[in-house]
């Protein structure tokens, strides 16, 4: 049985990203061309929304936390990619984020 422990990185990860994920969305409404950016702001809600659920999961000791973590890994790097195309503080915070995130999700879902 999985316990929570053997989740908490991973977990741990999930949020942070979430977190960045969020201020990355909220700081690109303030950017001057908030249209250019509206690529970034989506993908930085899809990737919070799916970040929070995966973490949501595994504290629950889910069947499917492997599964939704697969997916995770894979939404975050594409918010990684996207926030990786902009210059601002925020969206290289979050692409850092995301990328371990993805780390820890793609270890997460190997590991059972």
């Amino acid at each position: 049985m999985t316990t929570f422990q053997d989740y908490k990185s991973c977990i741990d990860a999930c949020l942070a990203c979430a977190s960045a994920c969020n201020y990355c969305a909220s700081s690109c409404t303030k950017e001057e061309d908030v249209k250019m950016m509206a690529k970034c702001i989506q993908t930085d809600m899809e990737c919070a929304a799916i970040c929070y659920a995966a973490a949501q999961l595994m504290s629950l000791g889910s069947e499917k936390a492997k599964e939704i973590c697969r997916l995770c890994a894979e939404i975050c790097d594409q918010c990684a990619e996207e926030c990786e195309k902009h210059p601002h503080d925020h969206c290289r915070k979050c692409a850092e984020a995301c990328r371990k995130c993805a780390d820890e999700c793609r270890k997460m879902s190997a590991f059972h």
